[in-house]
């Protein structure tokens, strides 16, 4: 355990938010308040954020603004992208005032900025002037950090409680109610289910993106998006609504949306000349997993075989949830190492395992099968009812995704989650360069040569 967590452990809850909100305070004022030069769109949420960040800032540039970016995946400054490799989504309050003040000598007018409930916590967006901010959903996440839904919820609120300019909120979840509220200038809502301000209708499935209709207060428009799922159309209304919020015409707004590019890692398919599909996800939440699944299982006209884990230091009740999910909607699962931080990797996959066979519809019952010597670490094994062996613990996440790739057949899914298009795999205090991607393309570039 590196020193600077040993003394966050010693040190009373005063003398912590004291240092974060230092830090915060000096960031901001070594390089001048740069956000007050510009338009700060923040947006909050479980589930969403680099999506609809993404999606915000096509909108806004569909609408003829200059637009700055700070996500999960990239920092955008202007026409400059650069590559988030950090594993943090809002970073540290220097680096982000430093951005910020890059987007502005880039002459941009606006800044988009995925902000988190640990962000906002720990004081690392201090001195920002929030003029537009978006709710996405609150699923469960993030509970080894602030104990409870209700303390989650409460600091994502933070967000809203100066009176942003433009609130925008998607009312289908059970919690906007609260983010409600919080009184703004203008409030923007959005469902897919509900009456609201903004509405997404008749959606439809397509190869490589989805189609549906906005209702907008007594307008509508045919919308295309380049990303599947009725997840992605719930982001689409959410950016429709800053652009429509904040002046864009409806017609620069369907544009802006219809030209954006995917967003890496986010059900991105990585094909190689294949015979299946293969697919990369940053779903790493219980919410985003389902989606995920949802989307894929109705597609499916072979096996669905789902390689993922858990990060360690993070939400541990979420573990068996995850694999549960797995065992429901997957033909064949592999639970592998993902992000273990400082904890011990084999017992993040045991407790993502302990879920996996209790998600699994019964057909029967399950009849346990020990590995034998020659088949290495694969000590979970279970039939079903005679049928074959339908998952796998693999602690080597390569040989955890290159075992995936030879059990595919034609028609087949390939599934992996948790880490997206990141580059780096949290071991220990290092980063240690690792890409679900990459390892894809090699392996599948390898076979096709084989």
């Amino acid at each position: 355990m590196s020193l600077k967590r040993k003394l966050r452990q010693i040190s009373p809850d005063w003398l912590v938010n004291f240092y974060h909100l230092a830090r915060g305070v000096v960031a901001a004022t070594i390089y001048g308040f740069p956000a007050r030069k510009l338009r700060v769109i923040g947006v909050t949420g479980t589930n969403g954020k680099t999506t609809t960040a993404h999606l915000i800032t096509s909108v806004l540039q569909s609408g003829g603004r200059k637009v700055g970016l700070a996500s999960t995946v990239d920092f955008q400054i202007g026409d400059k992208v650069i590559e988030n490799n950090l594993k943090m989504t809002t970073v540290s309050p220097f680096l982000l005032q430093k951005l910020l003040s890059q987007m502005v000598k880039a002459g941009c007018e606006d800044a988009v900025i995925e902000v988190t409930s640990i962000g906002l916590d720990q004081h690392r967006l201090w001195g920002i002037p929030f003029q537009v901010a978006v709710f996405t959903n609150l699923t469960h996440d993030h509970l080894d950090y602030h104990q409870t839904m209700e303390k989650y919820r409460q600091t994502k609120e933070q967000l809203f409680a100066h009176r942003p300019a433009l609130s925008v909120i998607n009312i289908d979840d059970p919690a906007s109610e609260y983010f409600l509220r919080h009184s703004a200038n203008r409030t923007v809502t959005y469902s897919l289910k509900s009456n609201a301000d903004l509405v997404g209708k008749k959606i439809y499935q397509r190869a490589g993106g989805t189609d549906f209709v906005l209702l907008a207060r007594g307008h509508q428009a045919s919308i295309s998006i380049p990303m599947p799922g009725e997840f992605n159309v719930a982001n689409a209304l959410a950016a429709a609504g800053v652009g429509l919020g904040l002046g864009i015409s409806l017609e620069e707004v369907v544009e802006g949306l219809r030209i954006a590019k995917p967003v890496p890692g986010r059900m991105e398919v990585i094909d190689c000349g294949q015979a299946f599909t293969a697919i990369v996800d940053y779903a790493h939440t219980p919410d985003a997993l389902q989606k995920v699944y949802e989307t894929i299982k109705p597609a499916v006209h072979g096996k669905m075989i789902s390689v993922l884990g858990a990060t360690g230091q993070r939400d541990k009740t979420k573990r068996p949830i995850l694999g549960a999910l797995a065992g429901r909607y997957a033909d064949y699962v592999i639970v592998t190492n993902e992000d273990p931080y400082n904890e011990d990797p084999n017992t993040i996959i045991d407790e993502v395992a302990t879920g996996v066979p209790r998600g699994r519809p019964l057909r029967g019952r399950y009849k346990v099968k020990k590995a034998s010597e020659e088949e290495g670490d694969l000590s979970f094994k279970y039939k079903d009812n005679g049928e074959d062996i339908w998952w796998w613990r693999v602690p080597d996440r390569k040989d955890a995704i290159a075992k995936a790739l030879t059990m595919a057949r034609p028609q087949d899914v390939v599934l992996v989650t948790g880490k997206g298009a990141e580059k780096v795999m949290a071991v220990g205090d290092r980063l240690v360069p690792f890409s679900d991607r990459g390892v894809l393309e090699e392996l599948l570039q390898k076979y096709q040569v084989s």
